[in-house]
């Protein structure tokens, strides 16, 4: 894991591009906008191979929001703040604050993992797993990225056309299926 002092050298050095605070070692993260909460549970089905599915899973987004109440057992994406790329060497792992995390906040619940050549806007998978709703804000910090350099030969980056990019953080699960069904 990378220390501040290094964090702060490899931004000198172009590897690592963030205007953002760091809070030990490691880059603290914020909620941006928009977010976009998934709808209210039901009996329905989500299609992992049908986009429309998927897309049919999401609330519209909300941009211009300063507070956002999220319900015990609900989730809702959002936009970190501020964007990051990292070079081809370097690998991130998110983590909430342990004291939001205390109270059921998750803001990472499956994939912390940020990528190598990783360029654009963190999205969060924010989830109360605890019994009361939680008031979020814009602008409060939720979460750090650890840094890791990668050990062995560095891969090309290949940069995927949709993550990353701003306003749209739903899932394109289904580009990963052919027309007719199959995984690619």
């Amino acid at each position: 894991m990378l220390t501040a002092g290094e964090i702060a050298i490899q931004i000198d050095h172009s590897e690592i591009e963030w205007s953002g605070e760091l809070r030990g070692n490691s880059l603290l993260l914020r909620l941006g906008s928009p977010i976009q909460p998934l709808i209210v549970p039901g009996a329905g089905l989500v299609d992992l191979a049908d986009q429309a599915s998927i897309d049919a899973l999401y609330e519209p987004p909300q941009h211009c929001w300063h507070s956002f109440d999220l319900a015990p057992g609900r989730m809702a994406l959002c936009q970190a703040q501020r964007p990051l790329r990292l070079g081809a060497g370097l690998v991130g792992a998110i983590g909430t604050l342990s004291h939001l995390a205390r109270v059921g906040l998750a803001t990472h619940i499956a994939s912390p993992w940020v990528m190598p050549g990783w360029d654009g806007y963190l999205t969060f998978e924010l989830s109360n797993a605890g019994p009361l709703r939680l008031r979020l804000r814009r602008d409060m910090p939720v979460a750090r990225l650890a840094m890791f350099r990668m050990d062995g030969a560095v891969q090309p980056v290949c940069r995927h056309p949709f993550y990353g990019g701003s306003g749209q953080l739903g899932s394109r699960y289904a580009n990963e299926f052919t027309p007719d069904g199959t995984w690619r």
